[in-house]
């Protein structure tokens, strides 16, 4: 593989603009790709994402660019685009992207309609494509400010995998290599709709016990669904499942917690929506893995509930009540 000096990241948003940052501090050169024009002239003359990530001055290794050319030409691009919007950017990137070149999905969803994961949406557009992905226990802000963070690098080809792992870690945000590319990404999808049912009972102030409990359930139901799907276990047990479990539905710093806390304490799904510039992911996945685990037959009354409610079909006590209301089981 050649040297990956040169690093794109599509997405001008938090995320991405943070591991632009961080990328950049690691002594990569980085070709930042937004759509917003006017947002792309503010990162390149007043270094700053004025928009999704204010106060954190940008390296002057990172130049914004609106042309998806000029990002192709990078020696690795990130994908830090919306999960519901990945497929679109690589119809897009197709008619620029060399093969060859690793695309790393940094997007945490299923896409709805057809349930499918990011690897099979970058499947249909760019079969050619060197495919790996990121995902972990992250918030934009941590990142960008320099602070310790460990994520998951998944690829299925080994040599791929720790290249790019050694590649783009640094001192502060460190990547450790795994196979499991289907365990890695259904642990970052499945725990935004699980965050929102955390942030409901938090908002709805049932106590630390029960936000305990809805994580722990929650875990548990995360387990069935990606090992039924082909995830490994100890994928599970990782950075990429159970870290970014916890510190997603821990924290009203995660956009999928915050939006479940304010539907908690009684905001419509619409008003909240209104009053945010970025997207919640939990949101748009809940339908498809309700879909997906309906298909193969899973069991997971926690994400249904969720998609219940965001679907307007359930109102909150409702569905409070009948999660109490499940008949008594064994744990395991």
């Amino acid at each position: 593989m050649k040297t990956l000096s040169r690093v794109a990241v599509l997405g001008g948003g938090a995320w991405g603009t943070a591991l632009a940052q961080a990328l950049s501090a690691s002594g990569h050169t980085v070709t930042l790709w937004a759509r917003n024009q006017p947002l792309v002239d503010a990162i390149n003359t007043q270094r700053v994402n004025t928009v999704y990530l204010p106060g954190v001055p940008l390296s002057a290794n990172i130049h914004a660019t609106s042309s998806l050319a000029e990002a192709a030409r990078a020696d690795a691009i990130l994908i830090v685009v919306p999960a519901q919007h990945v497929g679109a950017i690589c119809a897009q990137l197709a008619g620029f992207y060399n093969s060859g070149t690793p695309l790393i999905m940094c997007a945490k969803g299923i896409a709805t309609g057809s349930a499918k994961l990011m690897a099979e949406v970058v499947g249909e557009t760019l079969p050619a494509a060197e495919y790996a992905v990121l995902s972990g226990p992250s918030f934009a802000a941590d990142v960008a400010a320099g602070l310790p963070t460990a994520l998951t690098l998944a690829s299925r080809n080994e040599t791929l995998g720790r290249r790019l792992a050694e590649s783009l870690s640094s001192r502060s945000m460190r990547l450790y290599w795994s196979s499991d590319v289907r365990g890695v990404e259904l642990g970052g999808a499945v725990k935004n709709v699980l965050a929102i049912a955390a942030g409901i009972v938090s908002g709805r102030g049932l106590g630390a016990s029960a936000h305990a409990a809805i994580v722990a359930r929650g875990f548990a139901e995360l387990r069935r669904f990606a090992e039924a799907l082909g995830g490994r276990p100890e994928t599970l047990m990782g950075l990429s499942g159970l870290g970014d479990l916890i510190l997603t539905c821990g924290s009203p710093q995660s956009r999928n917690m915050s939006l479940g806390r304010a539907l908690g304490a009684g905001q419509s799904l619409e008003h909240i929506l209104a009053t945010r510039n970025a997207v919640t992911e939990g949101v748009y996945t809940a339908s498809a893995v309700v879909a997906l685990a309906q298909r193969h037959g899973i069991d997971m009354p926690i994400s249904e509930t969720v998609h219940a409610i965001i679907e307007e079909r359930l109102k909150i006590d409702e569905a409070i009540d009948a999660l109490l209301s499940r008949p008594l089981k064994a744990e395991d």
